[in-house]
C-alpha cells in the first residue's frame, strides 16, 4: 500500500503521525511510506532517520496526497488542505467532526473515506487511540491551569498546592473519564483540593477508592456544577461522548459567578466544549478573558509535548495502520469491529451515528 504522512500545519502542531520504527515495519512488509520533508522534526525525528527506516522523503506535499492510497495524519485537515481531499483516498486521523461542520462538508464533497481516531471503540467501550492523547491532555490541563493562575498571567495568584498555614487551591473537574482521571492525578499530586463531578455512580466510587478519599466526588447536576464552579480556582472540562457534540454543562451565568482570576481549561473543546463561553483557541493565542475568568480552549493540547505524544500516538495507531495496509480497507473493517466504528465518512455519506446526529444528517450503512 502507498501510505502518505504529511507535515502537520495546524497552529503550533509539532506531532507527526508515524515514527521511524513504524516505517521500518511497514517497509519490511512491502509497503511504501512517503514522509513529507520535515514532518518529524518537531517531534525529534529527522528526515535521515525516516529514510534509513525505508521511507521516501517527499518535498512536494500535493504529490504525496496524489500518490497516497492512505494518508495518515495527527490532526484534522485544515482549510489549506481541503483541496487535497479526493475520491478514492483513505484518511486516517483525528477528525472531531461534531465540532467542525466545514470539514464534514468537505469530506462529504470529496467522496473519500475518513476514519477518525477518536471514534475507534472496542466492544467494552474503550477508545484505544484517543486514550493516550486524553491521558496527556488531562495531565497538561493542570499544568497549564496552574501556569495561568499565576498573577503575571492575569490569574488570581493562587498556588494549587498551597503551603503550611494556607489552604490549597480548589480544582473542579467535570467528567470522570480518561481526561478527568489524569487531571485528578496531577491535581492531587500537587496537593490541590480536588472535586470530580460525573454522571455515573460506579465511576465516582472508583475515584473514591483510587484516591482513598483525597478527591471529593459529586453527581453531575446543574446544582452541584453551579456550586462547585463558583467555589473553584481552576475548572477542567473533561466531558466526552464518542463522536457527539459536547453538552454545555457550564452556563454563561455560572461563569459570571466564578472568582475573578480563576481559570477554565476546557479539554472537550475539540467536540464543541462543555462551557458555554468557551471558543477554540490556539497555542499561539491560548487564552481570553470573560467576566474576569481566564478561558483556555486549545484543541490540540498534546501538540505542546510532541515527542511524548507522537510516540504514544504511534504506539496506538500502528496495529490499525498495519491491518489496513495488509488487508485493505474492506477486509480490515470487516475483521475488526473497533475499526468499523471508527469510520465516519464513506463515499459521500456519514456512517457514524453520533456524528450524523450532531450534523443532523441521516446515518448511512457502511458500504464495504
Amino acid at each position: 500500500m502507498q501510505i502518505g504522512v504529511p507535515k502537520e500545519i495546524k497552529d503550533n502542531e509539532y506531532r507527526v503521525a508515524i515514527i521511524p520504527p513504524v516505517v521500518g515495519v511497514l517497509a519490511g512488509a512491502g509497503h511504501h511510506v512517503m514522509i513529507e520533508s520535515g514532518a518529524g522534526i518537531g517531534s525529534g525525528f529527522s528526515d535521515e532517520e525516516y529514510a534509513a527506516a525505508g521511507a521516501e522523503i517527499v518535498t512536494e506535499v500535493k504529490q504525496l496526497w496524489d500518490r497516497a492510497e492512505m494518508v495518515v495524519k495527527v490532526k484534522e485537515p485544515v482549510k489549506e488542505e481541503y483541496g487535497y481531499l479526493k475520491d478514492g483516498i483513505l484518511l486516517f486521523t483525528f477528525l472531531h467532526l461534531a465540532g467542525n461542520r466545514r470539514l464534514l462538508d468537505e469530506l462529504l464533497r470529496s467522496g473519500g473515506t475518513a476514519i477518525a481516531y477518536e471514534t475507534i471503540e472496542t466492544e467494552d467501550g474503550q477508545l484505544p487511540i484517543l486514550a493516550p492523547m486524553s491521558e496527556i491532555a488531562g495531565r497538561l490541563s493542570i499544568q497549564v491551569g496552574a501556569f495561568h493562575l499565576m498573577k503575571q498571567n492575569n490569574g488570581a495568584g493562587v498556588l494549587l498546592g498551597g503551603v503550611p498555614g494556607v489552604e490549597p487551591g480548589r480544582v473542579a473537574i467535570i467528567g470522570g473519564g480518561v481526561v478527568g482521571l489524569n487531571a485528578a492525578k496531577m491535581a492531587v499530586g500537587l496537593g490541590a483540593d480536588v472535586t470530580v463531578i460525573n454522571r455515573g455512580h460506579d465511576r465516582l466510587r472508583y475515584f473514591d477508592d483510587l484516591f482513598a478519599g483525597r478527591v471529593h466526588t459529586l453527581h453531575s447536576n446543574s446544582h452541584n456544577i453551579a456550586r462547585t464552579v463558583t467555589e473553584c480556582d481552576l475548572l477542567i472540562g473533561a466531558v466526552h461522548l464518542p463522536g457527539a457534540k459536547t453538552e454545555k454543562l457550564v452556563t454563561r451565568e455560572m461563569v459570571a459567578n466564578m472568582k475573578k482570576g480563576s481559570v477554565i481549561v476546557d479539554v472537550s473543546i475539540d467536540q464543541g466544549g462543555c462551557v458555554e463561553t468557551m471558543i477554540q483557541t490556539s497555542h499561539s493565542k491560548p487564552t481570553y478573558d470573560i467576566d474576569g475568568v481566564i478561558h483556555y480552549g486549545v484543541a490540540n493540547m498534546p501538540g505542546s509535548v510532541p515527542h511524548t505524544s507522537t510516540v504514544a500516538l504511534a504506539n496506538a495507531t500502528f496495529p490499525y495502520i498495519m491491518q489496513i495496509a495488509e488487508l485493505g480497507f474492506n477486509k480490515a473493517v470487516k475483521s475488526t469491529p473497533s475499526l468499523e466504528r471508527g469510520v465516519n465518512i464513506r463515499m459521500g455519506q456519514v456512517t457514524h451515528p453520533m456524528v450524523a446526529k450532531s450534523a443532523k444528517k441521516e446515518c448511512a450503512p457502511l458500504r464495504i
